[in-house]
C-alpha cells in the first residue's frame, strides 16, 4: 500500500513548514496518523531523551525485584523471618508492581495522572517501602509497606516508563522497548553484590535507607523531563501509509506493521488476543520469577560456594537486561511473534538445564544454564510491551498493557509463594520441571497469537489532511 498522504490530501494546505504544524492522515481501514511536527517541535529536544531517561530511572527500581534474592538470608536473620515469609514479601510486591498497571494507565489516560505525576508518586512509595523493609520487623507491617506500598510504587514507575517509549517511537518500538525494559533487571547488578558481601544484620538498615534514598532521587530526577507525544503522532521522517523515509523503520514496519485502528480495552478484550496473552504472561513470568526468587538458593544447596551463587544471579540479572534489548531488535528483523516463541522456548530448555548442571555438580554449567534463564526469563517482557500497541494501537495503550501485564500479580504468586510451596514437597528438581513444562505450554499458546484485523485488506489507502 504505497500512497503519497500529500497528493490525496482534500483539504487546503496550513502552516506546513511552521513549528508544531501537522498533518492527520487516513488509511483504508481509518487508522489516524498525526505526522509532521518532529520531536524537537514537541519537546525541544530528541525524542531519544525519552529511551534514556525512562532506562535510568528503571534501573534505579531494580534493585526491588532483581536483587532481593540475595537479601533474604541476611533479612531473616535480621528481623527473625522465615523463609517462606521473605518469599510472600516478594510474592506481594509482584502482585502490586503488576496490579497498579491498568489503573494507572486508566488514570493516564483520562488526564487525571500526568506521566510526571505518577514518577513522583512512584518515587516517594519506593523510599517508603525500603524504609519498611528495613526498620519493621513485624512480617505483616513489612509486607505492606514494602510489598504494597513498594510495589505500588515500582509499577507506576514501571508502567510509565514503558509506555512512555512506545508512544515515542511507534515506528521502531521493539529496540528501543527491550533496551529500556533492559534496565529493570541489570540496573540491579550493584545491589546484588552489595547484598552478598557487604549487608549484614550490623548495616542492614543503614543500606537500605540509602537506597530508598537513591530510588527517590534518581527517579524523581528523570521524571523532571518526563512528557507523552500528542494522540496518533507518528515521526515526521517516516510515511504511515506507504512506511518510506527510513530503511530501519521500513524494515521494522514489514515484520510488525501498525494496528490495524486504535482498540479500546473492551474491543481489545473481544478480539481474544488480549486474554491470550494474558495467559501467556501468567505462565512465562511465573516460571521467570521461580528463577529470581531460588536460583542462588539452589546454587547454595547443590554446594557452590557464595561467590558461585552470586555470580549466578548476577549473570542471571545482566543477561535479563541484555536479552531484553538484543530480543527487542531482533523483534525489529524476525517480528514481535517469532521472537516471542524462540525467548519462551529458550527460557523452558534452561530450567531442564539447572536441573542438569546440579545433578552433575558442574559450577560453568550452572552459570551457563543461569545465563540462559536469565535470557529467556526477561525477553519475553518487552516482547508484550511491543507487541501490545502493535496488535491494539497506542492511544490506549496504557491501559491495553496494563492488562497484559496484570497477569505478572497472578505469576507472582505461583512464582514466588507457590513455588517455595513446589520446592518443599518435590524438591528443587521437581520445581525446575514443573517450570520447564509450564514454560513449553506457554510458548505453543504463542504460536496463536495473530494481529487483529491484520489478515483483511480493505483497498487502496486514502489520507486526510489536517493543519494544527
Amino acid at each position: 500500500m504505497t500512497v503519497d498522504p500529500l497528493a490525496t490530501a482534500n483539504t487546503t494546505a496550513g502552516p506546513g513548514s511552521a513549528p508544531g504544524a501537522y498533518r492527520e492522515v487516513t488509511d483504508a481501514r481509518g487508522r489516524v496518523y498525526r505526522i509532521g511536527e518532529s520531536d524537537r517541535d514537541i519537546l525541544g529536544h530528541p525524542r531519544k531523551f525519552m529511551v534514556y531517561l525512562p532506562w535510568i530511572a528503571m534501573m534505579a527500581i531494580s534493585v526491588s525485584e532483581y536483587a532481593y534474592g540475595s537479601a533474604e538470608d541476611t533479612l531473616s536473620e535480621a528481623h527473625g523471618w522465615t523463609q517462606s515469609n521473605t518469599f510472600w514479601i516478594l510474592s506481594v510486591w509482584v502482585f502490586f508492581q503488576a496490579g497498579i498497571a491498568f489503573p494507572a494507565g486508566w488514570l493516564r489516560e483520562r488526564g487525571i495522572l500526568t506521566a510526571r505525576r505518577a514518577m513522583y508518586i512512584g518515587a516517594g512509595m519506593c523510599l517508603l517501602g525500603f524504609l519498611a523493609l528495613a526498620h519493621l520487623d513485624n512480617v505483616a507491617l513489612a509486607i505492606v509497606g514494602f510489598g504494597v506500598v513498594g510495589g505500588l510504587g515500582s509499577g507506576l514507575i514501571y508502567a510509565t516508563c514503558i509506555n512512555m517509549v512506545g508512544k515515542w517511537f511507534p515506528e521502531r518500538r521493539g529496540a528501543k522497548t527491550g533496551f529500556v525494559n533492559g534496565g529493570f533487571a541489570y540496573g540491579s547488578l550493584p545491589f546484588i553484590f552489595i547484598f552478598n558481601y557487604a549487608f549484614d544484620t550490623g548495616n542492614f538498615d543503614e543500606v537500605l535507607d540509602l537506597i530508598g534514598v537513591y530510588v527517590l532521587l534518581v527517579v524523581a530526577a528523570c521524571a523532571f523531563f518526563f512528557r507523552d507525544p500528542p494522540k496518533n503522532w507518528w515521526p515526521a521522517h517516516v510515511d504511515p501509509l506507504s512506511h518510506s523515509g527510513n530503511a530501519k523503520s521500513a524494515a521494522s514496519l514489514a515484520k510488525n506493521p501498525p494496528a490495524v485502528r486504535q482498540f479500546t480495552p473492551k474491543e481489545a478484550l473481544r478480539t481474544g488476543m488480549l486474554p491470550l496473552m494474558w495467559i501467556t504472561i501468567v505462565m512465562t513470568g511465573g516460571v521467570s520469577i521461580f528463577g529470581i526468587s531460588f536460583q542462588v538458593d539452589f546454587a547454595k544447596e547443590v554446594g557452590f560456594g557464595p561467590l558461585v551463587a552470586a555470580s549466578s544471579m548476577g549473570v542471571m540479572a545482566v543477561i535479563n537486561g541484555v536479552g531484553r534489548a538484543v530480543v527487542g531488535w531482533l523483534s525489529d528483523l524476525w517480528g514481535r511473534k517469532v521472537t516471542l516463541v524462540f525467548v519462551i522456548v529458550l527460557l523452558g530448555l534452561a530450567q531442564f538445564g539447572v536441573i542438569w548442571a546440579g545433578d552433575i555438580k558442574s559450577e560453568w554449567l550452572f552459570l551457563v544454564f543461569a545465563f540462559l534463564s536469565g535470557f529467556g526469563g526477561g525477553a519475553f517482557y518487552p516482547m508484550f510491551a511491543a507487541l501490545t500497541p502493535d496488535y491494539f494501537g497506542e492511544n490506549y495503550n496504557a491501559t491495553n498493557y496494563g492488562l497484559v501485564y496484570s497477569g505478572k500479580l497472578v505469576s507472582g504468586l505461583f512464582g514466588g509463594g507457590l513455588g517455595s510451596m513446589v520446592v518443599a514437597a518435590w524438591g528443587y528438581n521437581g520445581a525446575y520441571a514443573l517450570a520447564g513444562g509450564i514454560s513449553m505450554l506457554a510458548a505453543a499458546l504463542a504460536l496463536l497469537l495473530r494481529q487483529p484485523g491484520g489478515e483483511v485488506d480493505t483497498g487502496p489507502a486514502t489520507a486526510v489532511r489536517a493543519t494544527g
